[in-house]
């Protein structure tokens, strides 16, 4: 690269929460929510995510413990099958995510703007 032509940068990230200690929630748990919400089942969820669906409620059940209070309530299947349920609380959750991600991407996008290399 000569003196007269300059590379452009971008700014890029992704939001996650988290503790000291762990990972609570991103971007592959809120999509696993909103498919939960979607399908109404945490086996097709994690199908459509090519997830096991051990591993589907491994997380489900991390984060239902660690945000003190359920995302999702699941069903017993029957004659009719099972069902999963995304709680009022894991709506909430989900859309603060957006809101988040939102935030995080103007800031990135404001911030690109002013970069000089």
């Amino acid at each position: 690269m000569n003196n007269e032509s300059k590379a452009i940068f971008n700014l890029n990230g992704r939001v996650w929460i988290e503790t000291a200690d762990e990972k609570i929630l991103g971007h592959g748990r809120v999509e696993l929510l909103e498919r939960i919400q979607a399908s109404g089942s945490i086996r097709q969820a994690a199908l459509q995510m090519k997830m096991s669906y051990k591993q589907a409620w491994d997380l489900v059940n991390h984060m239902n413990d660690r945000f003190g209070q359920p995302l999702v309530v699941s069903y017993r299947g029957g004659k009719g099958g099972g069902k999963a349920i995304v709680t009022e609380h894991g709506l909430k959750i989900i859309n603060e995510f957006h809101l988040l991600q939102q935030k995080l991407q103007a800031f990135l996008k404001e911030n690109t703007q002013n970069l000089t290399f």
